[in-house]
């Protein structure tokens, strides 16, 4: 088969429906200010799908920040990568302070999360090394796995035991070797809300000789009591060896940071192809990210905030008889059964007549049957956009149960 003709052979079920799909259901098209009420095709939804935890993306001093930095410096500087022309104090700042707030001897600030950790972990290991890792970790994870030389064993997510059996495999893989070992979880899973077990891997460390590296993505400005992760949050943070997260999450930005031990970060500083070879993190980026930072570590309020309509969301969905599966953090998955043509109409129904807009989660991300609707509260939603949502989402239950979506034009279309 002709490399290009396969392509629309694994689009998926939406993808394979793209007249209905595109611009509905995938590459949705949300317009006004970032907030928990935006426009969508034209009308006013009530939005629970954006990463905004904190709130701060339409906060005034973070806005006044991000202007100011554009008003200073332009789009455009530092020209170069870190190495050559592109480092700044003000990068050196961000990456002491970040290091500071997370309990870690150094930063290395990336210009993005998905990119950053991939090249981390690409610079890390090579053909001698294992990974362990746990079976859910996001897809930037699994990218740089694809790309690793050497063995790696999966365990299934947050599966203690089954991640001794694979490092028992991995230590005896690299007795041979002559490697070492390095398990990669996250802090906070982004589907399915939960935690990883990092307190139990951490006691691993008494039986075998492993590194740990946590992505902590959703955690980072969520968890802990100041706000400074999982590792804070289950009191482990000192364990963990590489620290990572994101600025696309609490501090509602773009790039990322990876900390650790002084000579790890030395090392990754003059390996990451990823950073060598690309631009720096632009000082509009670094100069917001100082005022995000500091509003997160002295505004305790947008935390207390955010958990708040945490409590009063997953409290009030588990009240009206709705499963949010295993999730201790902000990321709310609603499990539903129901085929994907009775998702997609579903979500229509949700979108159109009740005016919310959240995630919809089908099969293969989910097993076959099922359909998850991921809300992700924020700081700046109120009590009644919760009281609000459980109303809709008990009428969606009910027409669900009922069969209704699978009665219409648009499920049919989309088959089982």
């Amino acid at each position: 088969m002709d490399i290009f003709e396969k392509l629309n052979t694994n689009l998926g079920p939406l993808g394979k429906h793209s007249e209905l799909s595109e611009g509905y259901f995938m590459f949705p098209k949300l317009e006004g200010e970032i907030a928990p009420r935006m426009r969508f095709r034209g009308k006013e939804v009530l939005n629970w799908s954006l990463n905004n935890y904190l709130g701060l993306a339409n906060q005034p001093e973070v806005r006044k920040a991000d202007a100011d930095a554009a008003t200073k410096w332009g789009a455009a500087y530092p020209m170069g990568a870190r190495m050559m022309s592109g480092n700044t104090d003000l990068h050196e700042q961000l990456e002491s302070e970040l290091a500071e707030f997370v309990g870690k001897e150094k930063t290395y600030l990336l210009n993005y999360g998905y990119q950053g950790i991939m090249s981390v972990i690409d610079s890390l290991i090579d053909r001698k090394d294992v990974i362990v890792y746990d079976g859910e970790c996001h897809a930037c994870i699994i990218d740089a796995l694809r790309m690793h030389m050497g063995k790696r064993f999966v365990f299934p997510h947050n599966d203690m035991e089954s991640c001794e059996k694979q490092l028992v495999r991995a230590e005896r893989l690299t007795k041979e070797t002559g490697g070492g070992i390095l398990v990669i979880t996250e802090g906070v899973f982004g589907m399915t809300g939960d935690m990883g077990n990092l307190k139990e891997i951490v006691k691993l460390k008494d039986k075998f000789q492993f590194r740990l590296l946590v992505d902590d993505a959703h955690g980072f400005g969520t968890m802990g009591k100041t706000g400074a992760g999982s590792g804070e949050e289950q009191e482990v943070q000192g364990q963990i060896d590489l620290y990572f997260s994101t600025f696309a999450k609490s501090m509602a930005s773009i790039g990322a940071f990876i900390a650790g031990d002084e000579k790890v970060i030395h090392y990754l500083k003059y390996n990451m192809r990823s950073q060598i070879f690309a631009k720096a993190l632009p000082l509009i980026m670094v100069e917001g990210a100082l005022k995000r930072l500091d509003l997160l570590k002295n505004r305790p309020e947008f935390k207390a905030n955010l958990w708040k309509i945490v409590h009063a969301l997953q409290n009030g969905l588990k009240e009206k008889g709705f499963s949010i599966g295993t999730t201790n953090s902000p990321v709310t998955p609603v499990v539903l059964n129901g085929t994907v043509g009775e998702a997609a109409t579903l979500s229509k129904d949700l979108r159109e007549n009740y005016n919310i807009f959240c995630s919809v989660v089908i099969s293969p991300v989910v097993p076959k049957g099922m359909i998850i609707l991921r809300l992700i509260p924020t700081a700046v939603h109120s009590l009644e956009d919760v009281v609000e949502t459980i109303s809709a989402f008990e009428a969606i239950k009910e027409k669900l149960s009922s069969g209704y979506y699978k009665t219409t034009e648009l499920a049919a279309s989309f088959g089982e």
